[in-house]
């Protein structure tokens, strides 16, 4: 599990095409102190094993239904990454609860810079939108970020200093794809609402 809180913006170094995969070997000396094989590293949201550690390096092989669903396909050598480790137990959960286990991809529609922050449209997934509100959690290449507004296919999220600083969206420009992964929560929400409300419509009958 993750807290959508970036710990560092590290960057692709290799790109190796595996037929139906891909392994990526990416630079980021925090998230690889003392990894080993095995190990979780979210990247962009994703949740990637570790295959290969060396270094300030690290190895991930992504398989094709990632890539399908994910921005990863769209990296290349130099690409920034954001990078963050599991949380550990007892750790403080200073974002929300995260999987790693990327929904859809959305896109970068428009920015509006403000004096000290500055205000980022992304595109909304028809299948995602009823997950998302206003003031609610959503997981942006793998930030986690408050949305300001939601529309029907769209919501905007405010990013401070910091983010823009440290993470991939200080880069993204109009058009750039993003890994989008809604609030856990809902999704159990509306699986047992749902659950319930097929069994007393059947009770009824």
């Amino acid at each position: 599990m993750f807290t959508g809180i970036v710990e560092e913006l590290g960057h692709v170094t290799a790109v190796e095409t595996l037929g139906d995969a891909c392994r990526f070997r990416l630079r980021g000396p925090v998230v690889t102190d003392g990894a080993k094989h095995g190990d979780s590293i979210a990247v962009n949201g994703v949740c990637l094993t570790v295959v290969d550690h060396e270094g300030d390096e690290f190895t991930a092989d992504v398989m094709a239904e990632t890539l399908k669903r994910s921005s990863l396909g769209a990296l290349t050598v130099g690409s920034r990454v954001n990078l963050e480790r599991p949380t550990a137990v007892g750790d403080r959960l200073g974002g929300h609860i995260v999987q790693g286990h990327v929904d859809g991809t959305g896109q970068v529609l428009q920015r509006t810079p403000s004096e000290h922050w500055e205000i980022v449209k992304i595109s909304l997934p028809a299948d995602l939108s009823r997950y998302v509100v206003e003031k609610g959690s959503i997981t942006v290449d793998g930030i986690s970020l408050t949305v300001v507004d939601a529309g029907p296919d769209y919501f905007t999220v405010s990013l401070i200093p910091t983010t823009l600083d440290l993470t991939t969206l200080g880069h993204k420009q109009p058009g750039d794809p993003v890994n989008l992964e809604v609030d856990v929560i809902a999704k159990y929400v509306e699986r047992m609402l749902g659950d319930r409300l097929s069994s007393e419509g059947t009770a009824t009958r």
